[in-house]
């Protein structure tokens, strides 16, 4: 018992000193990396009949969600901010039915949907990181 609660105050220092040291590009990216283990997990929750679990994480996947929504600034990002504005708001609507129908087809989606955002904020080049 005692050695789980160490190995969690262990991850918490990781993870609070990862953020302190992180670029504002990392940090988006740290954010979508939660969205999509909060996915994972909750479509393990839905398998293994987990259903408060279940909710729980995708309750966080949509607030994470709504964190790299609210970060965006759709005066100066145009279209492109307006786009992902959209679609974030898609994501967490289709995350709320999943929910509500324990459908991990749906889960798929979102995860296919957040995994493809990733991959285009990853390729973006070292100099047009700020």
């Amino acid at each position: 018992m005692k050695a789980v609660s160490a190995m969690k105050q262990y991850q918490q220092v990781g993870v609070h000193s990862g953020i302190m040291d992180a670029s504002p590009h990392r940090l988006v990216q740290m954010l979508m990396e939660g969205v999509l283990e909060k996915i994972a997990l909750a479509k393990g929750n839905i398998s293994r009949n987990e259903i408060a679990f279940k909710g729980e994480n995708i309750g966080k996947a949509i607030a994470i969600i709504g964190g790299l929504q609210g970060s965006l600034k759709v005066e100066a990002g145009g279209s492109l901010a307006e786009n992902l504005n959209d679609l974030y708001h898609y994501m967490s609507t289709r995350l709320v039915i999943a929910n509500s129908r324990s459908d991990e087809s749906i889960l798929d989606e979102v995860y296919n949907l957040m995994m493809e955002i990733k991959l285009g904020w990853d390729a973006i080049p070292e100099a047009l990181k700020n």
